[in-house]
C-alpha cells in the first residue's frame, strides 16, 4: 500500500568514499532539508548549492555539504525529492540520516524510491526492474540489455502485442453486444490469422528467456577432469591470480571454487571442481559428488586432459560427461612431451572444440579465451539470434499465460464457439501481457519485484 509520507535513505553504497548522497522523497522533503541544511545563498530548483548541515536539536555542525531540490512531478519518484551530497563516511552518513529521521522522515524500505516512481507513473514495471538489472550488471552485454529495457524497448514491444489483443477483444465485444445490428464484422478467418500471428510473436518473446537470462546473469562454466590434470592451474591462469591452491598431490581440491572473468562482453563464472575418480575418503567422495552436480548445472563444460599421458579410464569417464554438452576440451601440459593429442580425444568421444595449452607457462591463453568467447556467444545468441530478450522469470510466466490463452482463443474461434467463450481467453491474454508492464498488478507482485532492490534505490 502506498503511504505518501516522507522517506530518507543513503543513495550511495555504504563505506568510505568521496561523496555520500542522502535522498529524501515525499511531501515534507523540502521542509526537512530546510531544517537540517542552511545554504550560503538561495538556490533554484535542480541547482546544487553549498551549505552547512546542522543538528537542530543540539546545534552541532555536522558537515559542509551540497544539496539540490527536485520539485514534483519532475523528479525520480514523481514527488518532491531532495538530495544532500555530504562527504563520504559511514558515521557521517548515518548521523545525517538519523537527523532527517528525527525531523519526520522514515527510513526507506528496499526499492521504495523506485516503487514510488512506478506508482507515480514515472516508469513502468519493466523499466523499474531494469533499474535493478542496471545496478547489478556484471558485463557489457548485461549492461546493454538493462539499458535497452530501461529505455522502454521491451515495454514498447509488450504494449504493441497487448494493443493487438485489445483490438481483437473489442471486435468480439461488438459482436456480443450488437449481434442483432447490421454491423460489418471482421471475418473469423481474419481473426484466426491475427491470433496465429500473435501466438508466433508472443512465443518468440517467451523463447528469448534463456538467452536473456544468460546475458543478465552470465554463464557458468565447470572445469572438470581427473586429479592432477591442471584444473586449478587453468583457473588461476584465466583469472591472472592464484585463486586456487595448486600442488602435485592428487585430490587437493575438495570443494567447488568459483570466480568470474569477462570474455567478449559476457561474464563467465569459472568453477574449479574436485578431480573425478574413485574417492579415497569420505571428504573426497563428497567433493566429487559436488563436481558432478556442478557439471550438470553448468551452462558449458571445460574438460581438462593431461597431454603428457595416455588417456585412461578416468579420462573416458570425463569424456562421458561431455557427451552432447557445449564447451571446450583442453589438452594441458603442452610444455611436456606430447602423448595424447586431439585425435585421441576424438576417439574417446569428445566432439567439442579442443585446444592445446600450458597452464604452467601460459601458452595458448589467447586462443583459449577466444574459443570460450565464441562458446559464450553461441549460448547467449543461438543461431545468431539478437535483439530484444526477456530475462526475468516473472516475464516468462506472464508470456506463458498469454500464450495459453491466445491458443485457446484461436481454437475456440476455429471451432465456431460463441464469441463470449473466445472473449474470456482473449481477456486473459490481455491481462497477462498487462502484468508485465504493471498495467495489471497487485501488491504481492510489487513486493516480490522490489524486494531485491537495495535501500536507497
Amino acid at each position: 500500500m502506498y503511504i505518501p509520507d516522507t522517506i530518507v535513505a543513503p543513495a550511495t553504497a555504504p563505506g568510505i568514499g568521496a561523496v555520500a548522497i542522502i535522498r529524501l522523497s515525499g511531501p515534507r522533503a523540502f521542509e526537512i532539508l530546510d531544517a537540517i541544511w542552511h545554504p550560503a545563498r538561495a538556490a533554484r530548483p535542480r541547482e546544487l548549492a553549498v551549505g552547512d548541515v546542522l543538528d537542530p536539536a543540539t546545534g552541532a555542525h555536522l558537515d559542509r555539504a551540497m544539496a539540490v531540490r527536485f520539485p514534483a512531478p519532475r523528479s525520480f519518484t514523481g514527488e518532491d525529492v531532495a538530495e544532500l551530497h555530504c562527504h563520504g563516511g559511514s558515521y557521517l552518513t548515518s548521523r545525517v540520516t538519523a537527523v532527517a529521521i528525527s525531523h519526520g522522515a522514515r527510513l526507506a524500505e528496499p526499492g521504495e524510491f523506485t516503487r514510488r516512481a512506478f506508482l507515480n507513473g514515472r516508469m513502468d514495471l519493466v523499466e523499474a526492474e531494469a533499474v535493478a538489472d542496471l545496478i547489478s550488471a556484471r558485463s557489457e552485454s548485461s549492461l546493454r540489455q538493462a539499458l535497452a529495457q530501461l529505455s522502454g524497448e521491451l515495454s514498447k514491444k509488450v504494449n504493441e502485442l497487448r494493443g493487438k489483443v485489445v483490438a481483437i477483444r473489442a471486435h468480439l465485444e461488438v459482436e456480443i453486444d450488437f449481434s442483432d445490428e447490421d454491423i460489418a464484422m471482421p471475418a473469423r478467418s481474419a481473426m484466426i490469422r491475427e491470433l496465429d500471428n500473435l501466438v508466433d510473436d508472443v512465443a518468440s518473446l517467451h523463447d528469448s528467456f534463456t538467452r536473456g537470462k544468460l546475458i543478465r546473469d552470465g554463464l557458468r562454466a565447470a572445469i572438470i577432469g581427473k586429479p592432477n590434470v591442471g584444473k586449478s592451474s587453468l583457473l588461476n591462469l584465466m583469472l591472472g591470480t592464484d585463486r586456487a591452491i595448486v600442488t602435485a598431490i592428487p585430490g587437493t581440491t575438495r570443494d567447488v571454487i568459483e570466480d568470474t572473468v569477462q570474455l567478449g562482453g559476457f561474464a563467465m563464472t569459472l568453477l574449479d571442481t574436485a578431480g573425478i575418480r574413485a574417492g579415497r575418503d569420505e571428504v573426497e567422495r563428497l567433493g566429487i559428488e559436488r563436481t558432478r552436480a556442478a557439471a550438470a548445472a553448468a551452462d558449458l563444460l571445460i574438460a581438462v586432459f593431461d597431454s603428457s599421458r595416455a588417456l585412461d579410464a578416468e579420462d573416458l569417464a570425463i569424456a562421458g560427461l561431455c557427451a552432447e554438452r557445449p564447451g571446450l576440451a583442453i589438452l594441458n601440459k603442452a610444455d611436456l612431451p606430447k602423448v595424447a593429442d586431439v585425435l585421441a580425444l576424438r576417439e574417446a568421444g569428445i566432439a567439442m572444440p579442443a585446444l592445446e595449452i600450458s597452464a604452467l607457462t601460459g601458452s595458448g591463453l589467447a586462443p583459449l579465451r577466444d574459443e570460450l568467447t565464441r562458446a559464450a556467444a553461441a549460448l547467449a545468441a543461438p543461431d545468431g539470434a539478437s535483439g530484444l530478450a526477456i530475462s526475468r522469470e516473472r516475464h516468462r510466466e506472464a508470456l506463458a499465460r498469454a500464450l495459453t490463452a491466445l491458443r485457446a482463443a484461436r481454437d475456440s474461434l476455429a471451432a465456431r464457439m460463441p464469441p463470449e467463450i473466445t472473449a474470456i481467453d482473449v481477456s486473459a491474454a490481455c491481462d497477462a501481457l498487462g502484468a508485465i508492464t504493471g498495467e495489471v498488478t497487485g501488491e504481492d507482485v510489487l513486493d516480490a519485484v522490489f524486494r531485491e532492490f537495495c535501500i536507497g534505490k
